[in-house]
């Protein structure tokens, strides 16, 4: 199979509200992780937390990365029924969402 020759990159980081127990933040990781399981339009998926040594985070703690082939994929992606379900979840528990696509220069 062909690589793409480019690819649509989805950022998304969180910023969690102070109260929100480890545990939650914990369930919301899964969540997000079982995501590519349940939408084929996801192509790629990769995540993690803020590790930098810069101290410039401004509280986002956690980098979502979701890779589209292209923005079709993306668009299906945005109001499917288990991204919908997702965002139920994180939505009484985020101070902040920062959204940004781009494509991918490879």
């Amino acid at each position: 199979m062909t690589a793409p020759a480019r690819l649509l990159r989805h950022v998304v980081l969180f910023k969690f509200r102070d109260e929100t127990p480890p545990e939650t933040v914990a369930a919301i990781e899964m969540a997000f992780r079982a995501l590519p399981g349940q939408i084929d339009a996801i192509h790629d998926f990769e995540w993690g937390t803020d590790v930098s040594v810069e101290g410039i985070a401004r509280g986002f703690t956690h980098c979502f990365l979701v890779t589209f082939k292209n923005e079709a994929d993306r668009d299906a992606y945005l109001p499917h029924p288990a991204h919908k379900a997702f965002g139920d979840l994180l939505r009484p528990h985020k101070e902040q969402v920062l959204v940004l696509d781009y494509w991918a220069q490879l």
